[in-house]
């Protein structure tokens, strides 16, 4: 049996500097997996607790259409 250790990378900010419908506690967090090829997404916000996990390519294919302004 083989065990790899790893530090994953994560950065995390309070959501209300963003958001107006944000409590003072949200937050939304990202972590990068460990092998680099997505992103585990977490948000606190009043509904509760939001996950989500992206591939690279899903993350990027996300990026386009958010910022996608017609032809």
């Amino acid at each position: 049996m083989t065990i790899h250790l790893s530090n994953r990378k994560a950065k995390f900010t309070n959501l209300k500097p963003y958001c107006h419908f944000a409590r003072q506690d949200d937050y939304i967090e990202v972590t990068e997996w460990s092998n680099g090829e997505g992103y585990d997404v977490t948000i606190h916000n009043v509904d509760g607790i939001k996950h989500m996990s992206l591939t690279m390519g899903e993350f990027d294919a996300l990026t386009v259409l958010i910022n996608y302004r017609g032809e």
